[in-house]
């Protein structure tokens, strides 16, 4: 066993290696050392002296790169890139050196000069992701450098990468590198406030509104069980348990609350006890406006406590799924995004069924696939939209529609194998394909099902994306292996 002190630090970790390496070593094996010392000599060693870094290792083509600042880390690495690609303007695509780039900002453990641990570890795993000339940087670094850096990531979904426990959520900064504005050039801090995410809320911590203090443990209960679930729902960022209690017992304004943050909503609620009857009462709030968007109540028996929790939390969940996606596909925007042609997709999609209800989120999804060809949610979504027209017989062409529905859910799960929104689209195909090979045997139940609106299926994927994450989560039982991309 160890008896000495483990050094341990934050960092940001910049990892880099050739593209195609082999096969330039292969073709000139001189010529290429020639000039991979050049490049290092010339661009890469001068920009990661003036970005404050610290070259830890070599590994014939690699470099692993240390950072104080994640900021520096973006910058010396679109600089290089930038350079790299005027470099390569008019050398023949056989013969260019190309690195790719992967960024993490993370614990590491220091021994001596060298570096371990899993920020290691997740940085090479991104560069292995990034296309040659490339950036790919987990979510950390995204958030961190998104309000100082003028750059743009495309989200790539969750990734399951080797030897890393948990999926990581990738941004890739791909094309344009090189058309990027150069750091002078940049405002050397945001003169306007920063823009909260599209979806994103924190629960603040539920009051205890009787008489007996020892009653906290529930009111506490409901609101840590209400950020789990509100985190399982796809593209909401969730502020964190810890982060939301430190309100607790504070009267604070809700713009405040939103501008401290960098959210767009705030829920916030009461439990009340009266014998074996418990109320609970739930508002969710603009916190640009103030103004409250929803609210609801809930009463229930106490003689299950945990399975009333988990109704109340479910069912607070799920209005809130509809709330959200319904108050962003309202909100004004300058600019049509992926995200909002989702967003807006999903509003429409969950209005009663008919032939126009599908044309719309259809539509819209294709839209945000064309404005994000990578984006797993739109590929998902899309399938989900084009099963549901068959499943409900308003489609003219189940066949293609089936198809085409297959084509989107293999390029989703290879993209992001355990997305919850993939694996559902893939169960609403295997439960379509039937349908689609028989379309008018059950056309009188298609009739009643129509009759029964969209909030039950809302319902039932809330449930099955529940069910999939806690599968995939270790404090809920063993996880099964990812499948392959």
């Amino acid at each position: 066993m160890a008896t000495g002190r483990v050094e341990r630090k934050l960092a940001a970790i910049l990892a880099a290696d050739v593209a195609g390496y082999s096969r330039l070593m292969g073709a000139d094996e001189e010529g290429t050392l020639a000039q991979l010392k050049a490049l290092r000599r010339e661009l890469s060693d001068p920009k990661i002296k003036e970005h404050h870094g610290r070259i830890v290792k070599t590994t014939g083509d690699g470099l692993f790169i240390e950072f104080a600042s994640v900021v520096d880390a973006v910058r010396c690495a679109v600089e290089v890139q930038r350079e790299m690609a005027d470099r390569n303007a008019d050398v023949p695509a056989d013969r260019r050196i190309e690195f790719r780039m992967g960024i993490n900002l993370g614990d590491i453990i220091k021994d001596g000069r060298d570096i371990y641990g899993d920020g290691v570890n997740v940085a090479a795993r991104l560069e292995a992701l990034a296309e040659p000339g490339g950036i790919c940087v987990n979510r950390v670094v995204r958030d961190q450098v998104r309000d100082k850096l003028d750059f743009s990531f495309e989200d790539m979904g969750e990734q399951q990468v080797k030897n890393i426990t948990r999926p990581v959520r990738v941004y890739a900064l791909r094309s344009g590198v090189s058309a990027l504005p150069a750091p002078s050039a940049l405002p050397a801090a945001p003169i306007t406030p920063n823009v909260a995410p599209r979806l994103s809320i924190v629960v603040l911590p539920f009051a205890n509104l009787g008489n007996d203090p020892e009653q906290q443990y529930f009111a506490d209960g409901i609101t840590e069980d209400l950020t789990t679930d509100l985190s399982r729902i796809a593209g909401l960022l969730v502020i964190s348990r810890n982060t939301a209690f430190s309100y607790q017992g504070k009267r604070v304004d809700t713009k405040q609350i939103g501008r401290e943050l960098g959210v767009r909503y705030v829920l916030e609620g009461s439990v009340r006890r009266s014998g074996n009857q418990i109320r609970v009462n739930a508002q969710l709030i603009d916190a640009d406006t103030d103004t409250h968007l929803w609210a609801e109540r809930f009463d229930g028996d106490t003689g299950d406590l945990f399975a009333l929790q988990d109704e109340i939390t479910s069912r607070i969940a799920i209005a809130l799924n509809l709330e959200l996606i319904g108050a962003e596909a309202v909100r004004p925007t300058r600019h049509a995004d992926a995200l909002d042609c989702i967003l807006r997709g999903r509003a429409a999609f969950n209005k009663p069924p008919s032939p126009e209800k599908y044309t719309e989120p259809i539509d819209l999804y294709e839209q945000a696939l064309a404005l994000d060809p990578w984006s797993v949610d739109a590929h998902s979504l899309l399938a989900t939209a084009l099963m549901a027209r068959v499943v409900d017989f308003m489609s003219d062409t189940p066949a293609a529609d089936i198809t085409r529905a297959e084509e989107l859910v293999g390029k989703a799960l290879a993209a992001s194998p355990r997305s919850p929104a993939a694996h559902f689209a893939k169960a609403q195909v295997l439960r379509a394909a039937p349908m689609g090979r028989d379309h008018s045997r059950i056309r009188v139940g298609a009739r009643v099902q129509s009759q029964l609106g969209s909030r039950i299926t809302l319902s039932r994927q809330v449930q099955a994306l529940r069910r999939v994450d806690r599968r995939d989560d270790p404090a809920h039982g063993a996880s099964h292996p990812a499948q392959p991309p």
